[in-house]
């Protein structure tokens, strides 16, 4: 199975293309409309473009944590900040073990390393109608002891055809995880109040330059969280997600290469904030044969 063979779904006026890379969404439109940001057929995924991220979403510094009293290392991949990003799996082939019109499920067996001695099966399952484009994904234990675990989406929105500077964003977030300006190394939580970070109503995303978590969100009258991106030009997208997520990473994909800078809005609803693997906080423990799961969804506005 090629890494990169486009699988396609559609249904209710939206349709995703899916590669078995990292289970990436190449491509999402709704009539013909980008939704997210797409790469090409054929082309190595960039930045991590639509992949599913686990074990662990965002930065381990160092690549160094502590599990059950053992310190541990995973590989660095982000050499310029000294950081194991966005886990194992977003870079790997998964296999598609079931394909419709409509949906479309992949596989990864997650085996053993040296630095993650856990045995994880993670199955996603992607779906559209006419609600919109569905992710649900879960990982299960199949190993015999507790693993660490966290993950998240990686789908730059695209509101429209204006500038990203032109957009306006609303996210019910009360508190955002202010992070080191060279490595972004989590420092503290703070409230949005009186910063750049308050999108609780709705307004323009100007020149602000964004990488960083949000939490205490707002939960809907649905149970879950949203965050709604608007063009002027009157065309949006919004993506909600499930109480299993209560952290949401936001960057607005800047960039060195001119190419893909400030291209899309980078969403990413996550299990647990960065370096979550070294402060234990909203960490997901998977006990042996256990499962856990998480969703979410986006939709055209």
């Amino acid at each position: 199975m090629s890494a990169h063979r486009d699988y396609g779904i559609s249904s209710g006026g939206y349709s995703a293309v899916i590669v078995p890379e990292g289970a990436a969404v190449r491509m999402l439109t709704h009539e013909g409309r980008d939704l997210i940001v797409p790469f090409a057929s054929g082309e190595p995924m960039p930045d991590y473009r639509g992949a599913i991220v686990a074990p662990w979403p965002n930065r381990i510094p160092d690549g160094r944590y502590s599990f059950d009293g053992v310190e541990r290392t995973v590989p660095i991949n982000e050499p310029s900040r000294a950081a194991a990003l966005h886990g194992l799996v977003s870079h790997v082939p998964w296999s598609v073990y079931h394909h419709d019109e409509a949906s479309i499920r992949l596989r990864c067996i997650l085996a053993k390393s040296q630095g993650y001695p856990f045995e994880l099966v993670l199955d996603v399952a992607y779906t559209a109608d006419e609600a919109g484009f569905h992710t649900v994904i879960t990982a299960t234990n199949v190993g015999g002891k507790p693993a660490p675990y966290g993950t998240c989406p990686h789908p730059y929105l695209v509101a429209g055809r204006s500038p990203l500077d032109d957009w306006h964003l609303e996210l019910a977030a009360a508190t955002f995880l202010d992070v080191t300006p060279d490595r972004l190394i989590p420092i503290q939580r703070m409230s949005v109040d009186g910063t750049a970070f308050d999108y609780r109503q709705s307004r323009q995303l100007g020149r602000t330059a964004i990488d960083h978590a949000f939490t205490d969100l707002n939960i809907t009258a649905e149970g879950g969280s949203r965050i709604r991106v608007w063009d002027p030009a009157g065309t949006g997208v919004a993506m909600t997600w499930g109480k299993s997520c209560p952290w949401v990473q936001i960057h607005t994909a800047d960039h060195v290469i001119p190419e893909r800078h400030r291209i899309g809005l980078a969403v990413e609803p996550m299990t647990c904030p960065p370096n979550a693997f070294n402060s234990g906080e909203d960490l997901v423990v998977l006990l042996p044969g256990k499962a856990h799961t998480s969703q979410w969804s986006i939709h055209a506005l």
